[in-house]
């Protein structure tokens, strides 16, 4: 029965439908994330909104759960379900231009670097994160925070629009004046209220930027987390410095007697006019200990964003953690450098990504994204390419997150959460949390999208 089903199915679609039985189906089912390991029952690949639409009057008319997958990283795996029907988004990747009024539309099986390729041709940008394989869809639905967040704002801040398949098949438009509370929540409530099929983005002029990392030696990590709470307050907006805490990867391109140390890193991005880069990173090198390495420089943005895709390919084992935070003590320093100084692998680090400027020009209750009182967002993440170091990757990202909590303002960026409960969830929504449900309820009643980040109906 299940069979004919299938095949029924793969009649009204023009991409691909994919079963245990295809020859491709183990490599379909697998995500970014190789610590996630389930089996749908089918996978369809849609070429069109024709083609979602059908899978998701299919899949509701035969009572199938659903699982919807972009084209990127999803930690938690939320991109697959087991005996369910994944509606795979990945062959869709249009991106349309427009330069004259700074847009681009994006359909949702592009990746980041996707969108970069085609804005850069422009002389334009949209902000979103730091690594270009990442997914434009996740990334947007949960907020989207990178390099020009300072500047410009998160990724939700930047969506103009979005065309949106909803639970019962029907389409409709979200915009400043169109379904105004289906837009309201698809800015940061995750993939709880439809299918996007297209995203439009205001773009902004960015081209060469002058960035990259700068790494100093653990010894100095205490000096160095100290002294950049207090300068990112006043550092140009242009200017966004992540922090890191983790080692170098035994690998090329950097030098030999660098490979496994432990370090603490800056690795930064002026987006503003390329005469003023020098001046706006001066107090990087010359307040702070001699690093032992600074690759800072001009860079086409689309260079920096793709900078670290060889160190994170697909198929790495991965467990991550994440929560806001407001201020930096010396106590929660402490607890950092205790905890990642037990890092279980080179690639495992934790990282602190700027949410300030921009950010917190838009009200809280503007956007269902819920911590625009943050300064930065945190993640842990145990990352290894042996699946034999799941255990333990786990265990020392818990073991951080736990020591370093307290000093956390609670809820963390939906996009670095795991299968952690819907009191996580709720705390990453604060006051918005009740206003999604209602929204949730209007467009998805029987909670139909519920491999997700959920937020239910009721």
């Amino acid at each position: 029965m299940q069979k004919e089903q299938f095949s029924n199915l793969s009649e009204r679609i023009r991409g691909s439908l994919i079963t245990p039985a295809s020859g491709e189906y183990e490599v379909a089912r697998r995500v970014y994330n190789e610590m996630i390991d389930r089996r749908p029952a089918a996978i369809v690949r849609c070429a069109d909104v024709a083609d979602v639409k059908a899978a998701l009057n299919f899949a509701r008319q035969n009572d199938y759960t659903v699982a919807i997958r972009g084209g990127g990283h999803n930690g938690a795996g939320l991109g697959v379900c087991d005996q369910g029907l994944v509606i795979d988004l990945s062959l869709m990747k249009g991106i349309r231009v427009d330069p004259a009024i700074r847009t681009v539309r994006v359909e949702p099986g592009c990746t980041q670097g996707d969108v970069d390729h085609a804005s850069h041709a422009f002389g334009l940008a949209v902000p979103a994160g730091i690594v270009s394989t990442t997914g434009i869809a996740g990334l947007t639905l949960g907020g989207g925070t990178g390099y020009l967040t300072r500047k410009y704002g998160l990724t939700i801040d930047n969506l103009i629009e979005a065309d949106v398949v909803l639970a019962d098949g029907s389409f409709a438009i979200g915009n400043a004046s169109q379904n105004e509370d289906l837009f309201w929540a698809l800015r940061g409530g995750g993939g709880n209220f439809g299918v996007v099929t297209s995203f439009v983005f205001r773009a902004h002029p960015v081209s060469t930027v002058y960035a990259g990392p700068i790494f100093w030696e653990v010894k100095d990590a205490r000096r160095v987390m100290q002294w950049y709470r207090e300068f990112l307050p006043q550092a140009p907006l242009e200017l966004c410095p992540f922090l890191a805490l983790k080692s170098v990867p035994s690998t090329n391109p950097f030098p030999k007697e660098l490979w496994g140390k432990k370090i603490c890193a800056l690795i930064s991005c002026y987006s503003g006019p390329l005469e003023r880069a020098e001046e706006a990173i001066k107090p990087i090198r010359q307040e702070l200990p001699r690093p032992i390495l600074d690759w800072m420089g001009p860079m086409p943005f689309p260079a920096l964003q793709g900078l670290f895709d060889p160190l994170l390919p697909k198929g790495l084992q991965w467990y991550w953690k994440g929560d806001f935070v407001r201020e930096l003590s010396d106590k929660a320093i402490d607890s950092h450098l205790e905890w990642s100084a037990k890092a279980p692998s080179e690639l495992s680090l934790m990282h602190l990504y700027p949410i300030d400027g921009a950010v917190h020009g838009v009200g809280r209750s503007e956007t269902a994204w819920g911590f625009r009182d943050a300064t930065w967002s945190m993640v842990i993440a145990g990352i290894d390419a042996d699946p034999a170091k799941a255990g333990a990757l786990t265990a020392w990202a818990k073991g951080y997150w736990e020591a370093v909590h307290p000093y956390t303002l609670g809820g963390a960026y939906v996009n670095f959460l795991m299968d952690e409960g819907v009191d996580r969830i709720k705390a990453t929504y604060r006051n918005n949390y009740n206003r999604l449900t209602e929204t949730k309820r209007k467009y998805d009643p029987h909670n139909f999208f519920r491999i997700n980040q959920n937020i239910k109906p009721d």
